[in-house]
Order: structure tokens, then C-alpha cells, then sequence
């Protein structure tokens, strides 16, 4: 992808903030791209980044398709109020948004609620925590596609077979890195009991 300058710009932004962590724009676009390999060409459908903070991978992402719909959502309202500026200086508001809100909160909204093709997620919590976020947010037979961490290439247990089919959810693959994502699919909606009430998925995950 050719680098342009306003995503430099941006990201450069979001590093000073201390909303993307160290090192050249340049790692932090290469990781946001690697999202782009098990979608292919010519992706055009709803997505969701949770916990987008600086816009990694999302902002990426909705530039590198231009016909796919995005929403980042962030809990707090610094990464949120930059996020939406991000988006207009990318001039991406008809089709990129900004939601601040709770993840769990998020799930539960009937207007976002099994309504996306695709939810991303770079650093924002363990995996039942990230997994029970976003699979309310799924269509069926839709994609999670997780960032894990460098240790983590070629382990499945960190998302284990049973917990996850109480979402609905189902590892599909694992992808090397770096970055190493896990793919996961959701293979049925997940019950109207999940997301749980705000903190209880990191107070009491359920792996």
C-alpha cells in the first residue's frame, strides 16, 4: 500500500498521544495490513475495530477498502474524541464512525448487535474477553480476527474449543506472523445472555 501522507500524519498523531506504542509508523501500518491477508481483495463489508485507540487496525483497514463500512469503538473518551478527528482529516466520515462506549454495552445495542461481516482486535483484552465482546456483534458465519501475541504462533489453546461454542465461535486458523492473528468464525449467533454486564467478562472470564 502506498503510504499517504494524512495516515502518516494521523498516526504520527496517535504515537505522540501515547495511543500507539513506540517505533516507525511505518511497523504500525505493516501490522494493520497483515488483517488485510484472510480478506482478500476488494473487501466490502461492515466492520467493527474494538478498542481502536489510535486507529490500528481500523483506520488502516477502511482506507485499504474503500467500499467496506466501519465503526471504532473505544471506551475512553481521549482515544474517541481523537479517533473522530482522525476520520475527518482522512476524510472517511461518510462511512467511518466513532462510537464511545463500553464493548459490553456496545454488544447489547439492537441497532449494532449481529449486524457486522468482520470485528478486529489489536491489544484489547484476553481472549475471552475479546472473544465474548465481539461475538454479539457477529453475523452468523462471520469473522473475528484477533492479533496474538509473538509466543503465541501456532498455539490454539489460548482459544479452546468448548468456551468458545458458548459464543458461537470456533477457531478457524492461525496465521504467522508477525503479526500472528487468530481467525475465528462465528458459526451460530451467540445467546442474547452474552455480553455480560460491564467488567463481569474480565472479572470472571469464561476460560
Amino acid at each position: 500500500m502506498d503510504l499517504d501522507g494524512s495516515l502518516l500524519e494521523v498516526l504520527g498523531q496517535a504515537r505522540e498521544l501515547g495511543f500507539l506504542g513506540p517505533g516507525p509508523i511505518e511497523l504500525h501500518i505493516d501490522h494493520a495490513m497483515a488483517y488485510a491477508k484472510p480478506l482478500g481483495e476488494g473487501w466490502s463489508g461492515r466492520a467493527v475495530d474494538l478498542g481502536s485507540g489510535g486507529g490500528v487496525p481500523g483506520l488502516v483497514l477502511a482506507l485499504v477498502y474503500p467500499d467496506s463500512e466501519w465503526t471504532l469503538v473505544d471506551a475512553q473518551e481521549r482515544r474517541a474524541t481523537f479517533l473522530a478527528s482522525a476520520i475527518s482529516s482522512l476524510s472517511l466520515e461518510k462511512r467511518v464512525y466513532v462510537m464511545h462506549e463500553r464493548a459490553e454495552v456496545f454488544g447489547r445495542d439492537p441497532i449494532h448487535r449481529h449486524t457486522y461481516d468482520l470485528v478486529v482486535a489489536r491489544s484489547f483484552s484476553a481472549p475471552p474477553v475479546t472473544a465474548e465482546c465481539a461475538s454479539p456483534l457477529l453475523k452468523k458465519n462471520a469473522l473475528l480476527v484477533v492479533s496474538e501475541p509473538p509466543a503465541g504462533e501456532g498455539v490454539t489453546y489460548r482459544w479452546p474449543e468448548v468456551p468458545l461454542a458458548l459464543l458461537g465461535l470456533q477457531l478457524e486458523n492461525l496465521l504467522p506472523g508477525p503479526p500472528a492473528l487468530a481467525l475465528i468464525r462465528s458459526r451460530e449467533l451467540c445467546e442474547e445472555k452474552y455480553p455480560r454486564r460491564t467488567g463481569i467478562p474480565s472479572k470472571r472470564p469464561l476460560w
